[in-house]
């Protein structure tokens, strides 16, 4: 399902979006159809296009993210505070990152929320953030593998996750439900189902979270980065 809506700003045209819709905004992609750039004389509205309920359905493949950071959150403890830089490469992957954001034209604020084992944790502040993220996090793992191939020629072992609103561990969340749910729609109907592309992290997610499940069994299918998920039933 999809639905366009109208705001001043992407922040209103989303509110528009929950209270229209009753549900919550975890539960929906945005995809920024007119930005509301100024014109010649006025600011025109910001347009949105809100994607509900296509997770099993949409078999457009996920953005490019480079296998080597697949866990990024293994064993990470994000800050509730921003931290400040530490050392020469935080201070420049920051100021790349931040750069890159105002030359696309979404200024926003960079910080650091996690540091540990090489791995630098980035968050983005932003009133673009919906843009910042993009359809199924397309534009933020674009910004994140820049910061990794800019980093990595001041450090090759270095590792940065880019996330902006939460939405990495929202996406994780989200993978884990669609798990369970599709779980219980095989173990109903005997019949195996096949879950859209997934890059190895993610692949990782749906196998851990089923493993335990009575009923159910996991295998990836497929050649490449991008595999997928079969669910059976092992019950006859």
């Amino acid at each position: 399902m999809t639905k366009e809506f109208e705001g001043r700003t992407e922040q209103e045209a989303i509110a528009k979006a929950i209270d229209e819709l009753h549900i919550e905004r975890e539960d929906f992609d945005v995809e920024i159809v007119d930005s509301g750039r100024k014109g010649l004389f006025k600011k025109n509205m910001v347009k949105i296009r809100v994607h509900i309920g296509e997770d099993e359905e949409d078999q457009e493949d996920l953005p490019f993210i480079d296998d080597s950071y697949d866990d990024h959150f293994d064993d990470v403890v994000v800050s509730s505070q921003p931290l400040a830089p530490e050392g020469e490469l935080e201070e420049q992957v920051v100021e790349f990152v931040a750069t890159l954001l105002s030359k696309m034209g979404y200024p926003g604020t960079v910080t650091i929320n996690f540091r540990k084992d090489h791995k630098l944790g980035l968050n983005i502040d932003s009133e673009f953030s919906s843009i910042i993220i993009g359809r199924k996090g397309k534009n933020l793992d674009a910004i994140q593998l820049l910061a990794n191939v800019y980093a990595g020629q001041i450090d090759p072992d270095q590792k940065i996750i880019v996330d902006s609103e939460n939405y990495r561990m929202r996406h994780e969340e989200q993978l884990i439900r669609l798990a369970y749910k599709t779980a219980e729609q095989v173990k109903r109907t005997g019949r195996s189902k096949l879950l859209e592309p997934m890059n190895p992290f993610e692949r990782r997610l749906i196998h851990s979270a089923l493993n335990d499940v009575d009923g159910v069994d996991t295998k990836s299918e497929g050649d490449g980065l991008y595999k997928q998920v079969r669910i059976s039933c092992t019950r006859r």
